[in-house]
């Protein structure tokens, strides 16, 4: 799997150090974005043709096992 600064980079140089897809200035809240208005994986790849589907899967990996591994059991 690939790890999240292979995927995700933040650089204060590019877009104020906002959290971009790594080879690109596309910030990675777009695709989250995208996806929240229930738009398809695929139109967002159609409307970013920088990111490839790789590294958005892999940041949409990242970010679920980021999350599972701070969830906690309900009481």
């Amino acid at each position: 799997m690939p790890t999240l600064e292979s995927v995700v980079r933040s650089d204060p140089r590019v877009l104020g150090g906002t959290p971009v897809f790594a080879g690109t200035r596309v910030p990675v809240k777009n695709l989250l974005d995208y996806l929240a208005a229930g738009d398809p994986l695929g139109r967002f790849l159609e409307h970013f043709p920088a990111v490839t589907r790789e590294q958005a899967v892999a940041a949409l990996e990242i970010a679920n096992d980021l999350l599972g591994s701070r969830a906690r059991p309900a009481r």
